[in-house]
């Protein structure tokens, strides 16, 4: 029986460059499987947030693992994360758990927990995965590698705007704050730091909107894969 060969897309990127936008909008334009790998961090932090574990100490949630099960199924065309069972939605997009993402990302256990989980999808798929790290250590093999970047202050001014789209307080201050501190944070992480893959595309999207930032990450898909 022939292989299918499929093809493998890595975004990468700080906190706020608009990976999971463009993520979803390459996925629909080319009709590839979109895995939300930060929902997936996401996920245990919420699970480790409801399991009393302080997020200064993200290595408290090692032990509760075994009880943690995750699901990514597609309902209505988009991805949902499931938590033992219960489909996650708003609930780990805020700030607070953002926080207990980024630290519980930072523990080896973890990342050896949801490792296998991406790969697994992605070797039956065509796929387009999104995270700090995805081109470096979970898809080393990414047909096609991108590094988003932008600056802190429009990265900031980004996610506000979605904070007070959701209707909740938020202030610009603070968000931006919060920005340089994950950058610092997964910067300098020992595992797994967000830096680009020697191979990866780098691509500054600070002046662009979501439609100009698609295209420009078309081109680079153009140049590396067959795409209609």
């Amino acid at each position: 029986m022939k292989k299918t060969v499929t093809f493998q897309i890595a975004i990468d990127g700080p906190s706020g460059s608009g990976k999971s936008t463009l993520a979803k909008q390459l996925a629909k334009r080319l009709g590839y499987v979109y895995i939300d790998t930060g929902a997936l961090y996401r996920a245990v932090g919420l699970f480790a947030s409801e399991q009393g574990v302080s997020a200064d100490r993200p290595q408290d949630v090692v032990p509760l693992l075994s009880s943690c099960m995750l699901e990514m199924r597609v309902i209505d065309g988009g991805n949902t994360v499931f938590l033992n069972g219960r489909p996650l939605g708003n609930e780990i997009r805020t700030e607070t758990i953002s926080r207990y993402a980024s630290q519980v990302s930072k523990v080896p256990e973890v990342r050896a927990f949801l490792l296998e989980t991406q790969r697994s999808i992605a070797r039956v798929e065509n796929v387009i995965m999104d995270g700090r790290d995805i081109g470096t250590v979970v898809l080393p093999s990414a047909n096609v590698k991108i590094f988003m970047s932008a600056s802190p202050e429009s990265r900031a001014a980004r996610r506000y705007r979605e904070l007070i789209a959701k209707g909740e307080r938020a202030v610009y201050a603070d968000v931006l704050k919060d920005i340089l501190w994950r950058d610092k944070n997964d910067a300098e992480r020992e595992i797994a730091p967000a830096v680009p893959a020697e191979d990866a595309v780098l691509m500054d999207n600070t002046n662009l909107d979501i439609e100009g930032t698609a295209e420009a990450a078309m081109r680079i898909v153009r140049s590396k894969i067959p795409v209609k």
